[in-house]
């Protein structure tokens, strides 16, 4: 299912979906819309198809960067573990670090510099910003490189403890590279969520802006399959919960 799919039907609720004079057993939700009698396009109860909601572009990078931030995460785990001489978590590390290549490096910042970075040097705006950025990005690919080869490699399955194994780099090393990472993807991808995305939705014309939004969905899953960005969420979880970091309220402090 597309993500845009996903928000059809909050968006026909909110319309104002009448439940009046629904006896007991008499309501069912049918694609959004109670039954009965159909609803014309663009009325309240109109049907999910008739009540679609897009997904703009700076939504999609934005939620990428959640991604990004949970891979952060996972990260400054494995740079606690190795900082308290604990083993390394390689497997897990090497799958966070992949999902950065694949969803972050080629997927989300490709977009970024194809089609976010050039309407804004274009228009003279954030030109710097830009180019710090670019570089930003070059950078983080040599890093990730690196924990993927402390990590065990591009293998699927790395050997566990491989960033200990001779040959390869030392843990001080792999958590430098890591915090590095960190250190830098911070205020990256927080510059571009409060600066750099507002102006882009004011360079580009609202049809180029629709447009885009398209592209980048279809490109999404041309890329991972039906599932898509949920897909990649789900992989994300699945290194956490290895880890033992899923559980939200582990991060509650006690005040």
């Amino acid at each position: 299912m597309h993500r845009r799919d996903l928000l059809r039907v909050p968006a026909a609720l909110a319309g104002g979906l009448a439940l009046t004079a629904c006896g007991p057993g008499n309501l069912n939700l049918v694609e959004g819309r109670a039954t009965g009698s159909p609803s014309p396009p663009g009325s309240p109860g109109a049907s999910p198809s008739e009540a679609q909601v897009p997904v703009t572009p700076p939504e999609d990078l934005m939620r990428e960067h959640g991604v990004l931030k949970r891979i952060l995460l996972i990260y400054r785990e494995g740079i606690r573990r190795v900082d308290a001489g604990q083993p390394v978590p390689a497997h897990e590390l090497n799958a966070g670090a992949r999902l950065i290549r694949s969803f972050i490096e080629q997927y989300h910042e490709e977009l970024e510099e194809k089609y976010v970075f050039p309407p804004l040097v274009k228009a003279g705006k954030l030109t710097d910003t830009v180019s710090v950025l670019r570089l930003q990005h070059r950078r983080g690919r040599v890093l990730t490189g690196r924990i993927i080869d402390a990590t065990g490699g591009s293998s699927p399955s790395p050997t566990p403890g491989a960033a200990g194994t001779p040959g390869t780099r030392s843990p001080r090393d792999l958590g430098a590279s890591m915090a590095a990472f960190i250190r830098m993807y911070e205020p990256h991808e927080a510059r571009e969520d409060t600066v750099v995305f507002p102006e882009f939705r004011d360079v580009v014309p609202p049809a180029r802006f629709k447009e885009l939004g398209e592209i980048f969905e279809d490109e999404e899953h041309r890329r991972f399959g039906p599932s898509g960005f949920t897909g990649v969420v789900s992989q994300v979880a699945d290194i956490e919960k290895s880890l033992g970091i899923y559980d939200l309220s582990q991060f509650t402090p006690r005040v």
